[in-house]
């Protein structure tokens, strides 16, 4: 989700630039951050951006820089005629009318630095009859916000999958690992007898070995993370927006690798199991940042 689009588009009175960024997020967390924008367009672009970006922390910026003659302050002339008139009859009140008279550049400037006389143009930059042309340049910036996002999955993608491919490997390990915790699971069990002294009954002993073991069988666990391994793999290969399903997915891998961790009784089994749960937190961690 994460993501940045910029568009440029000219207008009678200057150009606008239009900027979009985005950041991970549950749902569309739309910030308009412009007062340009007129309240009767704000409904549309938001629904523009929603529509466009699907979800995340999204910021939406509009700047303007005018054109030269457009940015000229103006003389507001006939507040300036006042203060003019207002300062020679205050001269003439004061006995000082003729310095005023021998310095009309002093008093011009004067004049000048008073309130309200030197103002900027203000007006509406975007209006009904350019909103066409703002509106375009809006559709350009999430065009391009789209391609920056597509361009980052495509990386997100091959990191993501190249994750779960290696957790399917890490798990096909665990396989030659098997006969020999089955043998240490049994050689700890009867090593447990001879310490206590005690002579069971062969048959009823290998029989209750059996359940025992059978509990403590991964088979099962491996079977379902593959499982889930495949469907993580067509989830974000077929879906469109696929991220909070992958988020589900993930939690199921979770599970299936804790509970061989949990089974495991082997070092090297731990091992393995203590890798898979890197390469597992590094995919829940990319899968927020997928639509």
């Amino acid at each position: 989700m994460t993501g940045y689009g910029k568009a440029e588009a000219i207008l009678e009175t200057g150009k606008i630039t239009v900027e979009v960024r985005s950041l991970n997020g549950k749902t569309a967390d739309i910030s308009l951050k412009t007062s340009m924008l007129p309240k009767d367009k704000e409904m549309t672009v938001r629904q523009k951006i929603a529509a466009a970006l699907t979800r995340g922390n999204i910021d939406f910026f509009i700047t303007f820089e005018a054109n030269a003659a457009d940015s000229a302050k103006k003389i507001n002339i006939d507040l300036a005629m006042e203060y003019f008139q207002q300062i020679q009859e205050l001269g003439k009140k004061i006995g000082t009318s003729s310095l005023l008279i021998n310095n009309p550049n002093d008093l011009i400037a004067t004049v000048l630095r008073m309130p309200e006389v030197m103002d900027a143009k203000k007006q509406d930059v975007i209006t009904e009859d350019n909103w066409t042309v703002v509106e375009a340049c809006i559709d350009q910036a999430l065009a391009n916000i789209n391609a920056f996002r597509a361009q980052e999955g495509e990386v997100l993608y091959k990191d993501v999958t190249s994750k779960v491919e290696n957790i399917l490997e890490y798990s096909r390990q665990v396989e030659q690992f098997e006969q020999e915790r089955v043998e240490a699971i049994r050689e700890k069990i009867l090593n447990r007898f001879a310490e206590l002294k005690a002579d069971p009954d062969p048959s009823r002993l290998e029989q209750e070995m059996i359940y025992y073991i059978e509990k403590l069988d991964l088979n099962e666990e491996r079977v379902r993370l593959r499982q889930h391994c495949k469907y993580f793999i067509d989830t974000i290969t077929n879906e469109e927006c696929p991220g909070k399903k992958l988020g589900f997915i993930a939690q199921e891998m979770g599970r299936e690798i804790n509970t061989t961790g949990s089974k495991a009784n082997h070092t090297e089994i731990q091992k393995i199991v203590v890798k898979m749960k890197d390469e597992l937190e590094k995919i829940k961690e990319q899968s927020l940042n997928i639509l």
